[in-house]
Parts: structure tokens; C-alpha cells; sequence
């Protein structure tokens, strides 16, 4: 049994001061006014030390493992080694449960990872199914990502989806000239960083993927019809227009990941869409492929979740930022990275906030050097997992 004391609970409905937590066992056992908690039994006590006390953040798209297994394009770590050394990391960033995104692609222009490749793919989703049964640090679970000119891939999408293996379902279309890519110059620029080719080879590449065959709508919706009865929920990634939200609603999506417009985000909630911007957007004070700026969104109030996309920390510091830097309120942006999240994933009864009988999966925030957020505690299941102590 634990005793966080002295610090700010961050609940769904604001932060609260003056109170303690009481974690029993993998539980959250109750929160009170401090020091009118009656114990029995014996009780270790936690002194947050004017921190923040806030849920795991949960984290619904991420690509980290990608680069865990391959740090190289011509490097493959052990599968895995990369997961148990990725959640070290993702555990002292905070994020307790990480949904990590593997995508099911075709070859493209861009340098292909060999962990997308088919067999290695379903290495990966085989070892994230067995985490349950084992010692690991945090929760692990499956987003899969399917690009929808990739037809070799669907058998075994729905094979994994009848083992229980999948958590998260996203449709994406990479097709130069819409979605992330509706500029043109940003897919031959992206392109560039990754390969040195001319642009008659760049104006090649464009042409093929233009006239790649798509998925028909009949077959998207048998997949995630699929989806549908085994409660996981479907998103859309990239919505880049109106009449795409209507079409991936009819579906049954229910998430639009990275909305590339401000209009498309808004009419993405007006139509009961969670809304997906990545923090580091947010860090580098804008999109990266000259998209919709997630602060102008979350400005705009069109933004519920925030996701590390493919860098970890900026969970942890995009929310102090929003706050800080543009004055949102703080209760109001953790929700972005812990209810919100697992409300859209069906997991919020679980995970994702402060109550009696949740699931005891607790971070404590401190600040160093003045202003600086660093995670100094975490429990998972009621374990305390990790302590870190800054040096003076």
C-alpha cells in the first residue's frame, strides 16, 4: 500500500490541492483531504514534494519502436531487446501504456525500414500479444496502420484481428497530392531527405502512386466491421477534406488522426470525432510537413488527444507548453494526453484518470532548474516502477 502525499492530483475534472492518494494494491483506493486518511496496515509513504500527481499518459500513436529495432537503415536489433529497452524509456517519459504503431505498407520512394517489412511486422505484434503474460515495465499494445493500396496485407490484418492481437486500426493513404502529402513540394522535399534522386525520378515515383489501385469502400468497411466486434476502435489518418470525414464516418471511423486543416478538425468534432495532433508539433512550433499547427488547434479547442508520433518526451513537455506558453488550462491539457486518449480507445475504464478502483497507473511531475518537468516516480498497476533523483 501507498501513500502519495504532497502534491497536486491531477484528476479529468481539474487539479486538486490539500489531498492525498491511497493506492492499494493494482488499484486506486481513494483520494481525501490530506491528513484526514484513516490507514490500516502497513503504508509506504511517497512525498511528491509539490509535484504533480497525475494518470500514465497514454499514448495511441507512436512509430518509437521503429526506431528502437532499427537505428540504422542497416541495422536490425534483436525485436526483442528493442521492446524491453524502448519501455526503460517510455516509462521515465511518463507514458504507461504505448499503443505502438506498426504500419502496413508496399514499398515506396522513401528509404523502406525493414521492420515493415511483412514477416518482421508480425514478429513484432506477436512479441507486443505476449507482453501480457510476462514481466514488462508498461502496457503494451498494437496499432496497426494499414495504407490502402497495400492488398497483401489483408489476410493477414484479419488474422490478427480474430487472434485479439490488435488494439487500434488506422486507414492511411500516403497517395502524393492529398492527405499529408496534398502539397506536392513537401513529398519531393521529404523524399530528398531520404534518398538523393533527380527529379525525373521523383516525378516517376509520383506518377506510380498515383496510379496505384485503392481498397474499395466494401472492403475497408468488411475490415473494420471486423474491428467493430472485437470493440477496437477505427481511424482515419490525414483527413484532408469534409467529404473525407463523412466517408471514413460511414465506416465507423472514430478517430481522425492529424486533420490537416483547422477546418477539417473542427467539422471532425462537430461530427463526434476524437481529434489526434502529434506533441511534437508542438515542440517545433508547427507541423513538419507544413500541416495544421496543433497550438493553432488546440487553440481553436479542436484538439483532444495528443500523441508522441515518434518522439516520447513531448508528451510530457507539450502540455506544459500550451500552458505556459499559451495559457491553456494545465488540467485541461493532461486530459489530452490521459483520459482523453483512452476514452477513444476504450480503455477509460480502465486507465486514463484519478478514480477509486481504476487501475493504480500513477506519474508524479516535479520541476528542476526552475521551470523544467521531469518524471521522478511512476507506478504501474500500483508498483512503483521507476524512481529517478535529480543531484543537486
Amino acid at each position: 500500500m501507498y501513500l502519495i502525499t504532497n502534491g497536486q492530483i491531477v484528476t479529468e475534472d481539474g487539479i486538486l490541492i490539500n489531498h492525498d492518494l491511497l493506492l492499494d494494491g493494482d488499484k486506486i483506493k481513494k483520494i481525501v483531504p490530506r491528513y484526514l486518511i484513516e490507514i490500516l496496515g502497513s503504508v509506504e509513504v511517497i512525498d511528491a514534494r509539490g509535484g504533480f500527481v497525475s494518470p500514465g499518459f497514454v499514448d495511441v500513436h507512436s512509430d518509437f519502436i521503429e526506431t528502437m529495432a532499427v537505428p540504422r537503415p542497416t541495422s536490425m536489433i534483436d525485436f526483442n531487446l528493442s521492446l524491453r529497452e524502448s519501455e526503460k524509456i517510455l516509462i521515465n517519459q511518463g507514458i504507461t501504456t504505448m499503443f505502438h504503431s506498426l504500419s502496413l505498407y508496399k514499398p515506396d520512394g522513401f528509404s523502406h525500414k525493414p521492420i515493415r517489412i511483412a514477416e518482421n511486422v508480425k514478429k513484432i505484434v506477436d512479441l507486443i500479444n505476449k507482453t501480457g503474460d510476462n514481466n514488462h515495465l508498461i502496457r503494451h499494445r498494437f496499432h496497426a496502420r494499414l495504407e490502402i493500396d497495400n492488398f497483401e496485407e489483408i489476410e493477414n490484418l484479419k488474422g490478427y484481428i480474430n487472434e485479439n492481437k490488435v488494439d487500434l486500426i488506422s486507414f492511411m493513404d500516403h497517395t502524393p497530392g492529398q492527405g499529408q502529402y496534398k502539397d506536392l513540394e513537401v513529398y519531393r522535399n521529404t523524399i530528398k531527405g531520404y534518398k538523393d534522386l533527380s527529379d525525373e525520378e521523383i516525378d516517376s515515383i509520383i506518377e506510380t502512386h498515383q496510379g496505384e489501385e485503392k481498397m474499395t469502400l466494401d472492403l475497408i468497411k468488411e475490415i473494420a466491421d471486423l474491428a467493430h466486434a472485437k470493440n477496437i476502435s477505427v481511424a482515419s489518418h490525414d483527413d484532408d477534406c469534409i467529404e473525407r470525414l463523412n466517408l471514413v464516418k460511414s465506416f465507423g471511423a472514430t478517430i481522425s488522426e492529424f486533420p490537416i486543416t483547422l477546418a477539417v478538425a473542427k467539422y471532425a468534432k462537430f461530427i463526434g470525432m476524437s481529434t489526434i495532433a502529434g506533441a511534437p508539433n508542438i515542440l517545433q512550433g508547427g507541423s513538419h510537413s507544413g500541416n495544421l499547427s496543433a497550438i493553432d488547434a488546440i487553440n481553436n479547442n479542436t484538439i483532444d488527444i495528443l500523441c508522441s508520433d515518434y518522439y516520447p518526451a513531448a508528451l510530457l513537455h507539450s502540455i506544459f507548453i500550451m500552458h505556459e506558453k499559451h495559457g491553456k488550462d494545465l488540467g485541461e491539457m493532461f486530459n489530452l494526453v490521459t483520459i482523453n486518449p483512452a476514452r477513444a480507445v476504450n480503455m477509460d475504464k480502465k486507465i486514463g484518470s484519478i478514480k477509486e478502483n481504476k487501475k493504480a497507473d500513477i506519474i508524479i511531475i516535479e520541476k528542476i532548474d526552475g521551470n523544467y518537468p521531469v518524471i521522478t516516480s511512476v507506478f504501474v498497476d500500483g508498483n512503483l516502477i521507476s524512481r529517478t533523483n535529480y543531484r543537486i
